[in-house]
């Protein structure tokens, strides 16, 4: 409980975060349902495993390559309007998706969805800066990162329900309807703070002079603050970091449920209930680690930096445990090394998120996150090719999990050498 000047302070900003993490959850339902329809509509299109990579990446495309631009029309526009309109075309993607009539139908459609969500993620990252002082930013934004570990939980079976029941496009159907439900919750409750009406002045004092974002737009034009970032070393350092990080979550995302249908012999149902586990335990690892733990140690008096660059760093060692589900053939074993990294790396994820809002300069939330998703999304692309490739000429995960084990070693010496200390970039003169 926020108490200041001896007045318990109203919890506005934790409906405002609220609604955020359920956004990021029906954005990843979206995500996620051709995963799990994946076998069925590779069966029905005889798709081989190279196919199915190129397949599951499209959406990762047009995702990916718009981060920046997004970013820059979110520092311009800001989290209101560019987030109303994101989801409003959720559901649209979705629905040409359900309607798509084959192949080459689905990857246009899913290359869209890549479009109508490119502002997603940003829009929860800029609006938590706003809506949130540092010292509970790290649960804050733990809110909306863990929505997307625990869309795997209840979306996967979910998901796989409908389709075995009803067939794959009724999948797409459902995620349409939960798009546009949200596209009118986001529309009738979000605003920013200075424009709630329902914000109270003292729960404003409260956010502004704990170190919120300062509202507005950047002091330099878009492409000047773009340019100025472009030369941060904590940028990068962030950047390269996060796309090393992304690359064993988009595998984990895209590929889990063939992984266990194909290598542990499992049936879509089954092993739907098995990929649940370990998105069970990063959604747990997300909120007390990298949320509550965090803030709870910022507050006791431990150096703020400190605190976000350990978890940061020993979430993604902890990511190496990917390495031990190339030793093992057993299905439990495989589920338990597959959770410790996903967990390690849930852990890690909402400091990574954290960070925009952190260190960028006023009116460069936005962009930093546009450049930190972009690599981030950048691996979402690649991995699920290059697990599609690797298993289709060796019929094994192994050395797939192995190549995501090589690429977190190397986001982990960026995030120690380059990133640095946690805090703010001077403002572009």
């Amino acid at each position: 409980m926020a108490i200041l000047d001896g007045q318990k302070v109203p919890s506005r900003r934790w409906r405002i975060g609220g609604l955020l993490g359920l956004g990021v959850l029906v954005n990843y339902l979206d995500r996620l349902s051709l995963s799990v329809a994946a076998p069925q509509i590779s069966a029905e299109l005889h798709l081989s495993p190279e196919q199915v990579g190129f397949f599951l990446s499209a959406f990762f495309w047009s995702y990916a390559l718009l981060q920046v631009p997004a970013g820059m029309l979110l520092d311009r526009f800001g989290p209101t309007r560019v987030g109303r309109w994101g989801a409003f075309c959720w559901g649209l993607a979705s629905t040409i998706t359900a309607l798509a009539g084959g192949w080459g139908g689905i990857f246009a459609a899913r290359m869209l969805l890549g479009v109508a969500e490119a502002p997603g993620f940003m829009v929860g990252s800029k609006a938590t800066g706003y809506w949130f002082p540092r010292g509970e930013r790290a649960f804050a934004t733990a809110l909306f990162d863990a929505a997307a570990k625990f869309s795997n939980v209840i979306g996967v079976p979910l998901v796989a329900f409908v389709v075995v029941g009803l067939g794959w496009r009724w999948g797409f159907v459902m995620t349409a309807v939960l798009s546009f439900i949200y596209f009118l919750a986001f529309l009738v409750i979000y605003r920013d703070p200075s424009a709630d009406t329902k914000l109270s002045p003292l729960e404003r004092r409260y956010i502004v002079e704990g170190g919120a974002q300062p509202e507005g737009v950047p002091p330099v034009s878009a492409s000047g603050m773009l340019g100025y970032l472009l030369t941060q070393r904590k940028v990068w350092g962030l950047t390269i970091g996060f796309a090393a990080y992304g690359y064993s979550f988009y595998l984990f995302l895209t590929w889990l449920p063939g992984y266990l249908v194909q290598t542990m012999h499992m049936s879509i149902i089954k092993s739907a209930g098995f990929a649940a586990i370990p998105w069970m335990v990063a959604t747990i690892s997300d909120l007390v680690v990298g949320g509550w733990l965090i803030d709870k140690l910022i507050a006791n008096g431990h150096e703020e930096s400190r605190v976000r660059k350990t978890v940061l760093v020993s979430g993604m060692v902890l990511g190496l445990a990917v390495f031990g589900a190339t030793q093992t053939t057993d299905p439990v074993w495989a589920i338990v090394w597959i959770s410790i990294a996903l967990g390690g790396l849930a852990a890690a994820a909402p400091v990574g998120w954290s960070l925009p809002s952190l260190i960028a300069p006023r009116g460069g939330v936005g962009t930093v996150g546009g450049l930190m998703n972009f690599g981030n999304n950048l691996m979402g692309a690649a991995a699920p090719i290059a697990t599609g490739f690797i298993v289709g000429a060796t019929g094994s995960f192994g050395n797939a999990f192995l190549l995501a084990g090589v690429i977190l070693v190397v986001g982990i010496l960026s995030f120690v050498f380059l990133l640095g200390r946690i805090e703010t970039i001077p403002e572009p003169k």
